[in-house]
C-alpha cells in the first residue's frame, strides 16, 4: 500500500515522497519587480532541507498589473529567470523537485491602476471595476501566459502549476458569475484555459507534467458545485493538464457585493478531501489534495485510503519547514535526514 513517504513518479517528475509544499503568496518582493529576492530563496530552500518532495513556488505573475500586490513575483521578463533558477538549483541539491505556480490575479489585481476581467464586474464593493478584456487582448493573454512558462522552463523547474483556482483569471472566465462575455469566450467559458494549457505545453519539454490548480467548488449563492467542475475539468484534461490540484472558493468578497461568498468554507480536518477524490476517480487522474491536511497520521491516509496521489500541506510547513521530516519520524517511515540533523531523529528511521 502506498503512504506519504512513498516515491511517485509521473511522466519524468520523480518524487521522493508525496508531500508538496503548495504555492503561498510571501508578498516580499522589495523593489516592485517581480525579482525573487533572499527571502525567497531562503523560505524555499529551507523546505528543501525540511523534506518536502515537492516545492511549487508561489503565484508568479505573467505581466505586472497581473499580480495581487506590486510585492508579488512576476515572470515577465528575463530578468526573472536567474534568480529563480538559483533557487530551483539549491533546492535540487537536497533533494526536492521545484515546480512554479504561474498566474494572472485579473480583477483581484488590487494595486493595478485598472484590473482587467473576462467582464466588468468587480471582486467587492471596496474594490476597483475591472475593465473587460477585448477579444484580441484575451489572445494577447494567452500569449504572455506562454511566455511565461517559457521562460519557468529556462530556470530548471521540473513541474508547471497554472492558477485557475481561488477567484484569478483562468477562474474568472470558467466561471459563470465573473464571465458575462459575448464572444467566443464567453460562448465556451473553457475556451480561455485551454488555450493558456495548449500554449504552456507548447513550450514544455515532452515529459514535464502540467498541474492546474482549480476550485472545484464556489461558496456564492448560484456558484458552481463538483458536477460543473468535472465538466469543465474534463476540458482542460483533454486540453492537456496532466495533474489536477483540488482546492475550492476565492471567487468573491465574504457577504458582500455582486458576487457574495454567503456561504463559508468548510473548518474541518480534510473538507476538500472528498472533491479531491471525485475528481480523480471520475476523470481517472492524479490529484493533488489540500485544505487542513497539516496532521502526519491524516495526510497518510489520504495516501493510503487512495483518495489522493499527493498531499500538499501550507500553514503547517509555514509554521515548521522541516514539517516532512517530523511526519515521517512521527510515522515511523524512512525518509533522508540531512547529515547535520541525523542526531535529533530517532535512528530507527525505517
Amino acid at each position: 500500500m502506498e503512504h506519504l513517504f512513498s516515491p511517485y513518479e509521473m511522466m519524468d517528475l520523480k518524487l521522493k515522497n508525496r508531500v508538496v509544499m503548495p504555492p503561498m503568496c510571501q508578498y516580499s518582493v522589495t523593489n516592485k519587480d517581480g525579482i525573487a529576492t533572499d527571502w525567497h530563496y531562503t523560505h524555499y530552500v529551507s523546505r528543501a532541507i525540511g523534506g518536502a518532495g515537492l516545492i511549487i513556488i508561489e503565484m508568479t505573475d505573467v505581466e505586472p498589473d497581473g499580480r495581487i500586490s506590486d510585492y508579488d513575483l512576476g515572470i515577465w521578463s528575463d530578468e526573472h529567470i536567474a534568480p529563480l533558477a538559483k533557487i530551483v538549483e539549491a533546492c535540487h541539491a537536497y533533494g526536492a523537485k521545484v515546480g512554479i505556480q504561474i498566474a494572472h490575479a485579473g480583477r483581484k489585481a488590487e494595486d493595478a491602476e485598472v484590473p482587467v476581467a473576462p467582464s466588468a464586474i468587480p471582486f467587492g464593493p471596496e474594490s476597483k471595476t475591472p475593465r473587460e478584456l477585448t477579444t484580441v487582448e484575451v489572445k494577447e493573454m494567452v500569449e504572455k501566459f506562454r511566455q511565461g512558462v517559457a521562460r519557468a522552463v529556462k530556470a530548471g523547474v521540473d513541474v508547471i502549476e497554472l492558477h485557475g483556482a481561488h477567484g484569478y483569471l483562468i477562474h474568472q472566465f470558467h466561471s459563470p458569475l465573473s464571465n458575462k462575455r459575448t464572444d467566443e469566450y464567453g460562448q465556451e467559458r473553457t475556451l480561455f484555459g485551454t488555450e493558456v494549457i495548449r500554449a504552456s505545453k507548447s513550450v514544455m519539454p515532452a515529459g514535464m507534467p502540467l498541474i492546474m490548480r482549480i476550485s472545484a467548488r464556489e461558496y456564492v449563492e448560484g456558484g458552481y458545485g463538483i458536477q460543473e467542475s468535472l465538466a469543465f475539468s474534463k476540458a482542460y484534461k483533454e486540453a492537456g493538464v496532466d495533474i489536477f490540484h483540488i482546492s475550492t472558493g476565492g471567487e468573491g468578497a465574504i457577504g458582500v457585493g455582486p458576487i457574495a461568498m454567503n456561504d463559508k468554507p468548510g473548518s474541518h480536518a480534510a473538507y476538500q478531501v472528498p472533491l479531491a477524490r471525485a475528481i480523480k476517480q471520475s476523470l481517472d487522474v492524479p490529484v493533488i489534495a489540500v485544505g487542513r491536511l497539516d496532521e502526519p497520521a491524516l495526510a497518510d491516509a489520504v495516501i493510503g485510503n487512495e483518495d489522493a496521489d499527493l498531499v500538499a500541506v501550507g500553514r503547517g510547513m509555514l509554521r515548521n519547514p522541516y514539517w516532512a521530516l517530523e511526519a515521517a519520524a512521527q510515522l515511523h517511515k524512512h525518509t533522508d535526514v540531512p547529515r547535520q540533523y541525523q542526531f535529533s531523529f530517532p535512528r530507527k528511521n525505517k
